[in-house]
């Protein structure tokens, strides 16, 4: 028993949810609301798109990237989906394949111009995020789509008891994503690369290729946020996506991602978003003023930052 607690003890994302267990303690104390069926609905179904968007981020820093597209790229292919369901009748199902292969495709032209013009992705990324809200507000003028199909809207709403129907995407998603990372041949190379760029170069990698990959896998997790987004909302809204881009470098940041690539936590990514979620929620039960929330994000990325920091000098000095 000793033996398995000293190793949970060692594991990077224990002091997460040592944090998250003790929160929910505190907030069952301070509010017993915290603990009513609908209140744990509303908190879990927080979670669901924001998952989506923090993954999104950790597969870029995973390879040494960052992806400053994510919101505008999730708020494009929301307003695809619902213009397809909406405008041109498409099915629910081709409406959700289409839209997320237009977030691959997006995806792939940030790594692809990323790696032919040797410009930073994050001065890439920050460019093609204009064109793409730019194309978001060309194709809606700002007017949002509201008739989308009734089973959609209807698996965005539903629930069985305090699970939302739309946590199913998420977990399936990180389930894929440990698969994806500590199992493929593509998943280690893109650590690899993201470790040190050079030194996988010299064993037969291809960095650029992996960063292509990387974009892409990005951009397909964005598209999924904004579809997840869209049936949340029951609306395909142009402003999907506009508040992204915090939570999308906090979690996987206060999750243990390096920043300097090649190190990524997907436990601990999914506990940062719990622990977030769980900073939002009770600022609605104690009715705080909701823009601490923005404070407190910050703080807590400079936190981890820090913490990043040491803990990369001290394996440099050991």
């Amino acid at each position: 028993m000793n033996e398995l607690f000293s190793r949970v003890i060692r594991v990077q994302w224990s002091g997460l949810l040592a944090v998250c267990i003790l929160a929910v303690l505190a907030l069952t104390i301070v509010s017993p609301n915290f603990l009513s069926e609908y209140n744990a609905f509303v908190f879990l179904r927080s979670l669901c798109v924001s998952l989506l968007v923090a993954y999104s981020q950790m597969v870029m820093l995973g390879v040494g990237q960052m992806n400053l597209s994510i919101g505008a790229l999730g708020g494009l292919v929301a307003v695809i989906v619902g213009g397809l369901m909406d405008a041109w009748g498409v099915p629910t199902l081709p409406a959700i394949a289409i839209a997320l292969a237009a977030g691959g495709v997006a995806g792939l032209v940030n790594g692809w111009l990323t790696v032919r013009t040797g410009i930073n992705g994050f001065i890439v990324t920050l460019a093609t995020g204009s064109a793409f809200a730019g194309i978001n507000l060309g194709i809606t003028k700002a007017i949002p789509f509201y008739n989308l199909p009734a089973d959609f809207v209807a698996f965005g709403n539903g629930r069985l008891g305090p699970i939302p129907n739309l946590l199913i995407v998420p977990l399936i998603v990180s389930v894929l994503l440990v698969v994806f990372f500590s199992r493929t041949v593509t998943g280690r190379h893109m650590l690899a690369v993201g470790g040190n760029s050079h030194a996988a170069e010299l064993s037969g990698l291809s960095p650029n290729k992996a960063i292509i990959e990387a974009h892409a896998l990005s951009g397909l997790l964005a598209a999924a946020a904004g579809i997840l987004a869209v049936a949340q909302l029951g609306s395909a809204q142009p402003s999907i996506g506009a508040d992204w881009l915090i939570i999308s470098f906090a979690a996987p940041i206060i999750g243990g991602a390096s920043l300097a690539g090649g190190s990524i936590s997907i436990t601990g990514t999914l506990l940062a978003v719990v622990l977030i979620g769980l900073i939002q929620n009770a600022m609605v039960l104690l009715q705080v003023d909701p823009y601490w929330v923005t404070f407190l994000l910050g703080a807590l990325i400079l936190a981890a930052v820090w913490l990043n920091r040491y803990r990369a000098v001290r394996v440099g000095e050991d």
